[in-house]
């Protein structure tokens, strides 16, 4: 009968050995992706013939110089002005109602096409056609929509 075995030898792996691993395995893994590797060098080739890989190596090497002039112009004051613009406007968006901007946008929009029509038809408006133009159920369903919210603008702009 066999001896039993009491102790196990792990195989210490030399450099060398290590290396010549990681040659094989980058070799299979380019017999395997020769396709892309092609595409990537055309690439990369296509890139380098137009300039590009040079003028994305200057600026790796002028990294400071670079975040230094971009820095200064984002701390300029219209700049800053812009993004705090964008943050009031973007919270006041997420503030509305997502159904009552579309509806809003479909109305402008409409409204845009039938004053294109319209506006060029060549009659003058008089004063009793404005005047009538009140009791068109559409245009007293606009002036009284404006009207409120004007309202609503001015009572936002008392506090």
């Amino acid at each position: 009968m066999a001896s039993p075995i009491t102790q196990i030898k792990k195989k210490e792996w030399t450099a060398d050995e290590i290396r010549q691993q990681k040659l094989y395995e980058l070799e299979t893994l380019i017999a395997e992706q020769d396709q892309a590797l092609n595409k990537l060098l055309a690439i990369t080739g296509d890139l380098d013939d137009a300039g590009v890989l040079d003028a994305v190596l200057a600026m790796v090497k002028a990294k400071e110089g670079i975040a230094e002039v971009v820095m200064g112009q984002a701390t300029r004051e219209p700049v800053t002005n812009l993004i705090n613009n964008m943050m009031s406007a973007a919270g006041a968006l997420t503030a509305i109602d997502p159904a009552s901007t579309g509806k809003l946008a479909s109305s402008v929009v409409n409204g845009l096409k039938e004053a294109e029509t319209q506006n060029n038809n060549g009659k003058k408006l008089g004063v009793l056609q404005l005047v009538k133009a009140f009791r068109d159920p559409d245009i007293n369903r606009t002036i009284k929509f404006g009207l409120n919210f004007l309202k609503g603008m001015g009572k936002g702009l008392d506090r």
